[in-house]
Order: structure tokens, then C-alpha cells, then sequence
């Protein structure tokens, strides 16, 4: 096998008493393309490991100093996902057995054939590949949603960031509350990464998404032929969630035959499968949103009174942004960032004025309406400071920046719909070749159509 061949190359330390074998393996591994380490013991390996970082350990099992179970005891505790793999006689396949038991990912048995090395070392690579990658995803995820991205300095925030450091590392089930687009999901998030569950991906579920004739096999699961359809066993995200977290997102959307069953689940920590009679045992910890008032819909017989209790163990209220316009300049600010990061351009700025009609403007749908708003003024903006009439107050979204002239005489519904997509299209095109000088290419990438396409739509457009 060639070193183009294998495609996991990696850093490699090799452990063994016997001088031959560790020679032949050093040699071999190099030709592969690997950088190597050696070791001629236990003690050794130790001190070496100690002071640089392999993707693979190859230990053997026998040596005189620190036997190689010792050594792989000491390498899992100072780093838990080291990948190794363990040298063995056949006679001692039993020890190897054990060794991987104890964490070794695989075992070589002597005397050994270099193409088995070799697969068994590409392996092992790989699999430290994964757990590097995974490694690095869930720090990403921690980092994404750690409790510094959620942006706010007012009280109120400061308040709901406070619960939410005593909160989450716990299993205490948490309702959190607020009116659309307050950042309720976002919130869930971060209690569920910031606790010791957050090793595991959040399963999340939005009951007002699933037909009330679906939900018993989406949160409970199925056995086989349990319904007309259901030609496989399916399992539930309640199952799926077993060890992690559930987040419920518009609990008050629950039909109240689900109510009833979901409360068994929270007080037993058991489910029962649609067309199944046995339970099962999950361990869940439940966040829960919504932005009903559940205490009203409690006492109008729409929400069950047992059911709200047990969710409102803990209740983390988000306040809307009219309760705190302190925050506005932080989410601005912070929001044009990210809008410049998505859409590959150049981080702009509001102006005085423009920040002072958003802090007037009535923004219903909070912290999400604020996001798009500066997303479409990024976009939509002539210059680098965004100013009042770039942004999209009292206009439908999809229309921000586009003034829709209609023809006075016409009554036509269809032609005055073409006349205004037309000159919409028009203004686009215009404002965005405006934006790259000219260049063809790159405005027909922003615009999302082949440049053929462009080229067209100027020729029928009549811009120059």
C-alpha cells in the first residue's frame, strides 16, 4: 500500500521492549508517511506521551518496567479518547481482549503481517479523525451557545442569565416563557450545552408542527404494524433523548390526550411504544417553551392543571425588547456582524437616526424581526453606514428597499403585478452590480442565477 493510498496519516508512537520490533515498525509506519515516536518501555512511553500529542499509541502488552494494561490505564486517564492499539502474542489474546475492554481500540498479534499493520493502523486513524472532529464540533457547540451569545446588559437579562447558571447543569425541568421571537429556543440551547448532558446532541420538537393524529408515534415511537403504514419499528424522541435533553418548543400546542401521556413520562421517567404494552425506561431531562399564557389556558380546561406543575418546576421569562431597549444597540451591533459573516460582506454600521427609529419602532416580533431588519438592510443599503430609509419599518420583508410603482390606469391585476416584479427585479440587479463595479460574475453569484442569466435579464431590462 502506497502512502497515497492511505489516506489517514497521523503521528504515531510506538512502544515495545524488543529492539527489532520496534525497528520494523518504526520503518514500516515511516514509509507510509506517518511521523513516529519510539519508545522502549512503559515509563518511557509515559514521558514521551507526557510531552507531545499522538493521534495513535501502539503499545505492547509484555514489558519488563510498566506492564502495557498499566500504561494504557495512564494514557486513558490523562486523555480519555486516546485512540491505541495494543501488541500481543496469540498466546496472550485473552489480556487483549481485556485491554480493549479497558478502552484500546484494536490488538496486533504477533509475529504480524504488514498489510493487517497497515489496515489495522488506517483504521485506528480514522477513528481518531472522528474524535478529533467530534472534539472539535461539540466545543464549537459549547462556544455557539455559551451564555455570553445571548446579548443583553439590562436587568431583566441579567436576571434570566443568573437562572440560567444555577439551572442548568441540573435535571430540573425548565419552562421557559416569552412572546415570539425573544430567543426562547436559543435560551433552551444554552441550558442544555452548559450542562453535563450536553455531550449529546438536544432533541427538539415543535408540537404545533406535528399532526395531532402523529404525535403518540413522534414522541412515544411505534412497534412494527402498530398502524396502518408502520411497516418497521420506529422509536421516539423520548427514547432518542434517553440520557440528554427534550426540548418541548410550544408546549401549549399539546393536544390534551398527549398532555396526559406526556405526564406519565415526566412523573415515571417510563414510556410505553404505540402498539406496545411493556414500558421503557428513559432518562430525560424536559425544557419546555411557549408564548401562551398557560395559567389561563389552565383555567379554560385547554392546558391540564397536573401537567403545568410539572413543567413549571423552573420558569425562565424572556422579556420583550420594548421591556428592555437598553439592549437594542448591543443586538445591533451584534446582528450586523453576523449578517456581514453570512452574506460574505462588509460589516456596516447604523446611523444615529437609523438606531433611533428601531428604538421607536414597535418591533412585535422581537429579537427575530430586529435580525431581519438589519439582514435586509445589509443587503439593501447604498453605502457603508446604514441609514433610516434603508431599513424595512412598515413594509412587507420581501419588499425592503423596492418602491412598487403601480401604473395609475391599470386595472389588470396580473399586468400590474409583472410591472411591479419588473421594476423590482430592475432596482435588484442594479443596485448590486452597482456594488461589485460591474463585475458580471460575482454579481451573478450574489443575485443566486448563471451569468448567461444576468446577461439576459440586463439585455431585457435595458441597463447598461
Amino acid at each position: 500500500m502506497s502512502a497515497e493510498e492511505n489516506q489517514a496519516v497521523g503521528r504515531i508512537l510506538v512502544v515495545d521492549d524488543e529492539d527489532h520490533i520496534r525497528r520494523v515498525l518504526e520503518l514500516m509506519l515511516r514509509g507510509q508517511g506517518h511521523e513516529v515516536a519510539a519508545a522502549a518501555g512503559g515509563r518511557e512511553a509515559l514521558e514521551k506521551f507526557a510531552a507531545d500529542n499522538f493521534d495513535l499509541v501502539i503499545l505492547d502488552l509484555r514489558m519488563p518496567d510498566l506492564d502495557g494494561l498499566a500504561v494504557l490505564k495512564r494514557l486513558r486517564e490523562a486523555e480519555p479518547d486516546q485512540t491505541v492499539v495494543m501488541i500481543t502474542a496469540y498466546a496472550a489474546v485473552d489480556t487483549a481482549l481485556t485491554a480493549m475492554k479497558q478502552g484500546a481500540f484494536d490488538y496486533i498479534g504477533k509475529p504480524f503481517k504488514e498489510e493487517e499493520i497497515l489496515a489495522v493502523v488506517a483504521k485506528a486513524l480514522e477513528r481518531a479523525r472522528l474524535v478529533a472532529d467530534n472534539r472539535a464540533l461539540r466545543s464549537e457547540v459549547a462556544s455557539r451557545y455559551d451564555f455570553g451569545n445571548i446579548i443583553g446588559s439590562s436587568p431583566a437579562m441579567r436576571q434570566v442569565f443568573a437562572m440560567m447558571r444555577k439551572v442548568s447543569d441540573t435535571k430540573a425541568t425548565v419552562l421557559i416563557t416569552g412572546e415570539s421571537g425573544t430567543g426562547k429556543e436559543l435560551v433552551a440551547k444554552a441550558l442544555h450545552y452548559n450542562s453535563r448532558r450536553g455531550e449529546r446532541p438536544l432533541v427538539a420538537v415543535n408540537c404545533a408542527a406535528i399532526p395531532p393524529t402523529l404525535m403518540e408515534a413522534e414522541l412515544f415511537g411505534a412497534a412494527k404494524g402498530a398502524y396502518t403504514g408502520s411497516d418497521r419499528l420506529r422509536k421516539g424522541l423520548l427514547e432518542e433523548a434517553d440520557g440528554s435533553t427534550l426540548f418541548l418548543d410550544e408546549v401549549g400546542e399539546l393536544p390534551l390526550d398527549m398532555q396526559a401521556k406526556l405526564l406519565r413520562a415526566l412523573q415515571e421517567g417510563e414510556i410505553k411504544r404505540v402498539g406496545e404494552n411493556l414500558p421503557r425506561k428513559v432518562d430525560v431531562r424536559f425544557l419546555a417553551a411557549t408564548n401562551r399564557d398557560l395559567v389561563k389556558e389552565v383555567e379554560e380546561g385547554r392546558f391540564r392543571e397536573d401537567l403545568f406543575y410539572r413543567l413549571n418546576v423552573i420558569r425562565i421569562n424572556i422579556p420583550p425588547l420594548r421591556e428592555r431597549p437598553e439592549d437594542i444597540p448591543l443586538l445591533c451591533a451584534h446582528f450586523l456582524v453576523e449578517s456581514a459573516k453570512r452574506l460574505e460582506m462588509p460589516a456596516k454600521k447604523l446611523s444615529p437616526q437609523a438606531l433611533e427609529m428601531i428604538r421607536q419602532a414597535p418591533l412585535k416580533g422581537n429579537v427575530r424581526e430586529l435580525e431581519n431588519i438589519l439582514e435586509q438592510a445589509t443587503v439593501m443599503g447604498e453605502s457603508a453606514q446604514i441609514q433610516p430609509e434603508d431599513l424595512p419599518l412598515g413594509a412587507p420583508a420581501g419588499r425592503a428597499g423596492i418602491k412598487a410603482v403601480v401604473p395609475p390606469e391599470e386595472e389588470d391585476l396580473k399586468k400590474v403585478l409583472k410591472s411591479i416584479s419588473r421594476l423590482a427585479e430592475e432596482q435588484v440587479i442594479r443596485r448590486v452590480l452597482d456594488r461589485v463595479n460591474g463585475n458580471r460574475t460575482q454579481a451573478a453569484e450574489r443575485l443566486g442565477i448563471s451569468r448567461r442569466a444576468l446577461i439576459t435579464k440586463i439585455r431585457e431590462l435595458g441597463l447598461n
